[in-house]
């Protein structure tokens, strides 16, 4: 019997809601806080799954496409809410213009997923393996599109929810194929539940084709990828300055300059990092002495023996234009080692074209910068080859990935830098680790993060957090942590071919699904039906 609208729109757009709280539980209660919710990931996916199978029956892809759109709108807005944060309370926007960009970027991107639930009714065979298959591979494509097409904004991806329960396939399939496995299971459960006659009764070459690609992945991933590449001390500094105060000369900065040059002189581990933009002024503008000092402390041996620091600051100039970057400063330097940031934040730290009139509306310091190059070289600290990615560069694996062309030259250690005190003590800080957590697995690398408010960590290759720092505190992370060799399946390919394997599986998955339904020579009438 077909679900009434209302009844439909009020379940898809609670489904997307619990989608959002899967990534990172928002409460503080029921759950444990800021923790991914595998299960709920795979209920709110499934629901969805469920309402756009009903509208096969009458070939209704204009009813699934909206249903995919709420979903995935109620979804996205619930994810990234926090943009309002840093575009009301620290830009200046007025509220109801904030609230507007927010559901206006979450309405565009779910026009992705509304596509891909469209083209499933269109599409969907009789088969229940290959619909679970066709549904999964156009899910895959409007992750991938909201990852690559214009400036590429897939904060929140399903696959992130899984990185407990799937994770270990991150190291063969990256978290858009992790995503793929969630989805391919929810269909599976949505038609068991739906249909658990039809669904037990699959044939045996459909089940074959359903769960053949997860039970090589199985295999893989019982395979260690890399090895033991010796440890490294580092000192991780998080110096919790207000974001309102950070760019203010008459109490953030003089501040922000004080305690981090004090914790840089003071460091006794071979590394110590500070964050993105702690040091909130360009090198020409700091007081008399101040980069000297920093550099003549590092060019020496320390008591320990040679010392490292890798210090967020931006570069450039107002006239020739200015990078977000990274120095890293070591003895027996002729320069410092620069990394510049490449994935720029729109409207943050670059301005989209035709969109001046509304970063102007805001007051955002240092907002139009330069991009740095994909795949720069590695800071090398003690044997250990340090990667720093700054603020979400981290959410574009595909990216990282550009530097694991050559095994003798790949990253050990990951190295984030960040500043998500624009977002305030909001949810944000939570998804941003669990991106972390699935860069560590795909790559079996650790990662350290040095932030400004939070989380500021140590994450090992298996993606466990080993040490932590408390939010919104002002202290230092000392710890250890081990360093990685080896290449990983997913490091492979996606230094090699970026993220056109997954595109390939899932067009592939398509033209499968279509050769079938032709093939049948007759329209599929109901959803669910056989194998």
């Amino acid at each position: 019997m077909r679900a009434s609208l209302p009844r439909s729109l009020l379940l898809v757009a609670l489904a997307g809601a619990a989608q959002a709280a899967s990534l990172a539980w928002p409460f503080a209660f029921g759950l444990a806080p800021g923790a991914p919710v595998w299960w709920l990931q795979l209920l709110s996916l499934g629901a969805l799954a469920w309402q756009v199978d009903r509208c096969r029956a009458g070939g209704n892809w204009r009813r699934a496409a909206g249903l995919g759109w709420l979903f995935a709108l109620c979804w996205l807005s619930g994810t990234f809410w926090w943009l309002f944060i840093s575009m009301h309370t620290y830009g200046g926007l007025p509220a109801v213009l904030a609230v507007l960009a927010v559901a206006a970027l979450a309405a565009l991107l779910a026009l992705y997923y509304a596509a891909a639930c469209a083209a499933f009714v269109a599409l969907a065979p009789a088969s229940n393996a290959l619909s679970a298959i066709l549904f999964a591979a156009l899910w895959l494509l409007a992750e991938l599109a909201r990852d690559q097409w214009f400036t590429g904004f897939p904060w929140g991806a399903g696959g992130y929810a899984q990185v407990d329960a799937l994770g270990v396939f991150a190291s063969s399939v990256g978290v858009f194929g992790v995503g793929w496995i969630a989805t391919l299971v929810a269909y599976l459960m949505a038609a068991w539940l739906r249909q658990p006659g039809a669904a037990l009764g699959l044939r045996p070459w459909g089940l074959l084709a359903a769960l053949l690609p997860v039970a090589i992945l199985v295999g893989l991933a019982r395979h260690p990828w890399s090895t033991d590449g010796g440890t490294l001390g580092v000192t991780l500094l998080q110096g919790n300055i207000p974001q309102d105060e950070k760019f203010q000369g008459g109490s953030g900065i003089p501040v922000a300059l004080q305690w981090y040059g004090e914790r840089l002189q003071a460091a006794r581990t071979p590394l110590v990092v500070a964050p993105e933009t702690a040091i909130p002024l360009l090198p020409q503008q700091l007081p008399e002495g101040y980069w000297a000092a920093l550099q003549q402390r590092f060019a020496q041996p320390g008591l320990r023996g040679p010392q490292a620091a890798l210090i967020g600051i931006p570069l450039g100039s107002y006239e020739q234009g200015y990078t977000n970057s990274a120095l890293g400063l070591a003895p027996g330097q002729t320069a410092p080692y620069r990394y510049d940031k490449h994935h720029l934040v729109p409207f943050g730290e670059f301005i989209p074209p035709l969109f001046r009139w509304f970063t102007e509306m805001m007051n955002i310091p240092l907002g139009d910068f330069n991009r740095g190059a994909v795949g720069q070289p590695s800071f090398t600290v003690h044997g250990q080859r340090l990667a720093p990615n700054i603020c979400y560069e981290d959410l574009f694996g595909e990216e990282l990935g550009a530097r694991f062309g050559e095994a003798a030259s790949a990253p050990t250690i990951f190295v984030n830098m960040s500043n998500i005190g624009w977002f305030g003590d909001s949810v944000a800080i939570d998804q941003h680790l669990q991106i972390s957590r699935m860069r560590a697995l795909e790559f079996e690398r650790p990662m350290i993060r040095a932030t400004n408010t939070g989380a500021t960590v140590i994450i090992d290759y298996r993606g466990h957090v080993t040490r932590a720092l408390p939010r919104y505190t002002r202290g230092l992370l000392v710890g250890e942590v081990q360093g990685r060799n080896g290449i990983t399946p997913y490091a492979w390919w996606v230094s090699r071919l970026g993220l056109w394997p997954l595109w390939a599986l899932g067009f592939l998955s398509v033209a499968l699904a279509l050769w079938q339904r032709w093939g049948a020579g007759r329209p599929v009438k109901s959803g669910l039906r056989r194998a």
